[in-house]
């Protein structure tokens, strides 16, 4: 199966249509959303094309393609609005013989992490700056932001697929990071 994680659309039409093109050129079974999908939040700037009703439009035909978890600037109003469950806090996949800890980033973050085993992976989005780091107990990855990548780094988002994460550029959809889980 092969997973496309993506996080803080934040209510841009336009990176939200590249996003859609993208799950489609990678022949994504399933997306991963890690949260902050239609507001900006008070600290951001407005994305390109804010357009949260247009992104409504474009990913509620997907509801059965889509997991998702909260971020910081999802709402019980934006769940009225969507036809896929936007709400949990987090999402605990395996891969292989370790756990994928999928979260915003806002609660459970590498300096907060939950309660994870030996080479498990936390995996969040919210500061907008793709990683992927090993600490002493944990890999950590983020993939990123589709509309507002932060610290210089791409519109970005991650590909999984037997056991291989890919960080891959939004606009041009070329490979600029690589983790393998042994």
């Amino acid at each position: 199966m092969k997973f496309l994680i993506a996080s803080d659309i934040h209510g841009s039409a336009h990176y939200c249509e590249l996003l859609l093109k993208a799950i489609e050129e990678e022949k994504a079974d399933k997306v991963l959303l890690l949260g902050d999908i239609l507001y900006h939040g008070p600290r951001n700037d407005l994305p390109l094309e804010y357009a949260p009703k247009k992104v409504i439009e474009m990913l509620n035909p997907l509801k059965n393609k889509l997991l998702c978890v909260r971020g910081n600037c999802d709402t019980e109003v934006d769940q009225m609005v969507l036809d896929f469950p936007i709400l949990a806090d987090y999402a605990v996949i395996p891969v292989g013989d370790k756990i994928l800890y999928a979260t915003h980033g806002h609660k459970f973050g590498p300096a907060t992490p939950p309660p994870l085993s030996n080479g498990d992976i936390l995996l969040n989005g919210h500061t907008h700056v793709p990683k992927c780091e090993i600490k002493e107990d944990f890999i950590y990855m983020n993939c990123g932001s589709v509309s507002i990548p932060k610290e210089n780094s791409f519109h970005s988002y991650i590909t999984l697929e037997n056991g291989v994460f890919l960080w891959k550029n939004l606009l041009t959809l070329e490979t600029y990071n690589k983790f393998e889980i042994e």
